[in-house]
């Protein structure tokens, strides 16, 4: 399906062009391959650029590139003087600390920095100014890569702190640097995909909450971004044969239905009722070789290298479950002499029974006993809690119409009966009264409470409700308020089609849906959705209306299909605050419908349990709800740093050879306290000269021969010579002062 935010295959595929990824992964390949030129190099990297290059790239893919190491900049590390570092690093002060103590150390030879996002120009100068860093540095560029591609259309930038510094009514002082953050991080999507597009933004009709603003302001960030990229790198963007791209910011408060309803497709459905645990890998733990003596229970991995998952999570559930039952009767087919002809494989649990019997197909059957497990569990979940009425329900509430598209009646009563039946999960009431408000536009206090009280739900939770204000719900009004309801954002469908009455249940599409069709025709409104700088002409919705019978110009078989994944716009839109994954499935859908590439960027992914959460947090204080921005900043460890290293060991007490002061004098007078007399007086009498002695009676070999010298004298007198005389030592005296010390005491 066109462009893929992954870079699955290796650039060595020949089949895969480069239009089959969003060129994360071969950015940094191509990066690193342009810097090594067959010469090894190590690697470094921090924790924050890790979990960036491990989520598109294999480190043996890396190594592959002439790469000797790769090595944490806050870890500890051998000195490599003589090899050169290439240094992909997150444009953090304390990165910078842990990137300046190597220079100091001068840790490497050469130094190529590459960093993921633009560096503060306060540290960049830090940099330019070192004259350390200026001795070592071969090369400084910015890959513009701060973000996490999910799915082959979806990208996130795993950051759910980014709801409550957005919504959040004491967060105010950090919105604009935040919005700088995620200007510069959308803006590095545009530039991986090549793309300077038309900047469109959400802008709701008579609002009524404070963060109206949001998808404005930051629309405006980013086209400041765009722009000044473009000044900066001339030939931005490269040339292209599709048309101009266009980038949509929208936020939370255009669709508050899509985190609340439950939704059928089966990544929406397992995200929502299953224990899967969503962090840097979407793991679930389920039962392997069930029934056999190697049983055991694993953490799977979901995501774009199972197969299974990536061709059935859109599907909905009751699809899924045929499809894999249909595949794996297929299997019996084709292989007929490892299953037994009597097994029957209409029902999910005699498949997982018959997988078990299979050991010669080992992956396959882990692949499908994991998704058979899922989707037997979530069958199990949908009847145990009654979906199929909560269901009925809620998508009368969300759409505004009943299964024959017409006004729904005795909703009130049908909500009740629900309420009070114990088999409904609390958090699936809360659910159900939080749509029912906004359904009815708001409610007096009063019957807000009586309603959390029929429901038997705490009265904390009516705090998820009043802060659905913040997004631009109305949660209360007065008595006699008669003001008419707000307009839909998008006209609902009236007609009903036989896939509507098949699948009852799911009437209900995401505000996304109707946008992206509405922005693919070039229908969409320039009112609420109005451009940062207003085209001079209509052309783009004349090439959009005309786009249908352009393409019929010439034949699909007349075209190769490079050039139709080419020719193909792309759309990008940002959802702030978070999105779900039905606003994920209908980028994919409209990709396919109407042979455009749509991407769906966001701060993080919601699941209705989530949502709550962080909406309950929304009137929680500050302090509780742990912000990054509110931690204790990293710092650099000390270890890195040459004023922190140990002092060198104090040196061994070496016997002294011969003549010379003793190297530890406290040593020797702990040892020999007797010996350890000071030197003052005999430094005194010590004579430079080798063979004469002076006034002072010093011999040349610095001995005091006090003595002699007094001999001597005695005998100048009686030989009349005067002057300095010349000293003959005999042998018994020079065997006396080799047995003596330095300072003439005998050893």
């Amino acid at each position: 399906m066109g462009v893929s935010a992954i870079h699955e295959q290796r650039d060595s595929e020949s089949r895969y062009q480069p239009f089959e990824s969003l060129l994360t992964g071969t950015v940094i390949l191509n990066t690193i391959r342009s810097i090594t030129r067959g010469q090894w190099k190590v690697m470094v990297v921090d924790e924050s650029s890790k979990k960036i290059v491990d989520n598109v790239v294999k480190e043996d893919d890396i190594l592959n590139e002439n790469i000797a190491n790769i090595e944490k900049i806050e870890d500890r590390r051998e000195m490599n003087p003589e090899m050169d570092a290439i240094y992909l690093l997150s444009p953090q002060p304390h990165i910078v600390e842990c990137l300046m103590a190597d220079f100091e150390r001068r840790r490497y030879h050469r130094v190529y920095l590459l960093w993921i996002a633009i560096l503060d120009p306060e540290l960049r100068r830090r940099i330019d100014t070192s004259r350390y860093a200026q001795e070592k540095l071969a090369g400084f560029e910015t890959l513009t890569i701060d973000y996490f591609p999910r799915e082959s259309h979806l990208v996130t930038f795993r950051d759910p702190w980014s709801f409550p510094i957005l919504y959040h009514p004491a967060c105010n002082n950090l919105v604009r640097e935040h919005m700088q953050i995620l200007a510069q991080k959308i803006t590095g999507i545009c530039v991986s995909l090549g793309e300077y597009p038309k900047v469109r933004y959400y802008r709701p009709q008579n609002p009524l909450h404070e963060a109206s603003v949001l998808c404005s302001h930051l629309a405006r960030f980013v086209q400041e971004e765009l722009d000044a990229y473009r000044k900066y790198h001339p030939k931005f963007p490269p040339p292209a044969a599709r048309p101009q791209g266009i980038l949509l910011i929208t936020d939370r408060s255009m669709d508050l239905s899509a985190p609340l309803i439950h939704e059928f497709t089966y990544q929406a459905m397992a995200h929502d009722l299953l224990p899967i645990r969503d962090g840097e890998k979407v793991l679930y733990k389920t039962v392997v070789n069930e029934g056999n003596a190697n049983q055991e229970e694993k953490e799977m991995e979901i995501g774009e290298k199972d197969k299974i998952w990536v061709e059935n999570r859109h599907r909905h559930m009751k699809d899924t479950i045929e499809k894999l039952m249909g595949d794996f009767q297929k299997f019996m087919d084709e292989n007929p002499h490892f299953v037994n002809s009597n097994s029957d494989a209409t029902t999910l649990g005699a498949i997982k029974d018959m997988l078990a019997g299979l050991p010669q197909f080992q992956e396959m059957k882990e692949a499908y006993s994991l998704h058979l497990s899922m989707a037997q569990e979530c069958m199990n979940i949908f009847q145990n809690r009654k979906l199929p009425d909560i269901a009925s329900v809620e998508q009368s509430l969300a759409t505004g119409l009943d299964e024959d598209f017409r006004k729904p009646k005795n909703l009130a009563d049908q909500l009740v009966r629900l309420l009070d039946d114990p088999s409904i999960a609390a958090k699936d009431r809360l659910r159900l009264i939080i749509l029912y408000i906004m359904y009815r536009d708001g409610l007096i206090t009063e019957d807000i409470q009586r309603l959390l009280a029929h429901a038997d739900l705490p009265t904390h939770d009516a705090e998820v409700i009043y802060n659905l204000d913040l997004l631009g719900a109305r949660s209360t009004k007065a008595l006699k308020d008669n003001r008419p309801h707000p307009p839909s954002l998008f006209q609902r469908k009236t007609v009903p089609t036989a896939q509507d009455e098949e699948y009852s249940l799911s009437r209900f599409e995401p505000a996304l849906k109707p946008l992206l069709e509405d922005i693919s025709k070039g229908i969409l409104s320039q009112i609420t959705f109005p451009y940062t700088n207003p085209p001079l002409d209509n052309s783009e919705e004349i090439l959009a209306q005309s786009q249908a019978s352009l393409r019929s110009a010439k034949p699909t078989w007349a075209r190769g299909r490079g050039s139709v994944v080419e020719n193909r716009q792309r759309i990008i839109i940002f959802m702030a605050g978070g999105a779900t994954f039905s606003e994920s499935r209908v980028c994919y859908e409209i990709s396919k419908s109407t042979q455009k590439d749509v991407f769906l960027a966001t701060s993080h992914m919601l699941t209705p349990a989530f949502f709550v959460r962080q909406v309950a947090d929304l009137s929680q204080d500050r302090r509780k709800l742990d912000l990054p921005s509110d931690r204790r900043k990293p710092e650099a460890p000390a270890h890195l740093f040459p004023r922190n290293d140990p002092k060198p060991p104090p040196p061994q007490n070496i016997p002294q050879q011969g003549g010379g002061l003793p190297r530890n004098p406290a040593a020797v007078k702990a040892n020999n306290p007797h010996d350890a007399r000071p030197p003052t007086q005999a430094m005194q009498n010590m004579n430079l000269n080798l063979t004469r002695a002076n006034s002072n009676g010093i011999t040349g070999n610095g001995v005091a021969t006090g003595k002699k010298m007094e001999k001597d004298r005695k005998k100048d007198k009686s030989g009349g010579a005067g002057g300095d005389v010349m000293v003959v030592e005999g042998e018994e005296e020079k065997k006396k002062k080799k047995k003596r010390g330095f300072f003439g005491s005998k050893k």
